[in-house]
């Protein structure tokens, strides 16, 4: 996939550097209504365990955000999971969430 929105680029290039800063297996940015972005990556916890997409939905609607205009999600899987799907579709019906591999490429689109 070749044709990637600018500000989706940039998603995605958020989601490489938390990924890559926190060693974690996934990194995601999702951006708000308001053109915010928030990023996060994987949280393991022996109490608590976020995907790195779901942990940025949490960041967003904790800072007050009402919706998502897209979504970004860096990591080795061939698919995003369901659990983070429905929360950024929690957000939002229709904004696109993308499938980055680790080098930034985009794979696929949902």
């Amino acid at each position: 996939m070749t044709d990637v929105d600018p500000e989706n680029a940039k998603l995605v290039t958020l989601a490489r550097s938390v990924r890559a800063r926190n060693g974690a297996a996934e990194g995601a940015a999702v951006r708000d209504l308001d053109g915010r972005t928030y990023n996060a990556s994987t949280v393991s916890l022996p109490s608590l365990k976020l995907t790195a997409l779901q942990a940025a939905v949490s960041a967003a609607v904790s800072s007050g955000a009402q919706g998502l205009e897209a979504a970004a999600v860096v990591t080795e899987a061939s698919q995003v999971d369901e659990a983070s799907l429905a929360a950024v579709r929690d957000l939002t019906q229709t904004g696109p969430v993308l499938l980055a591999s680790v080098s930034g490429e985009v794979r696929d689109q949902f």
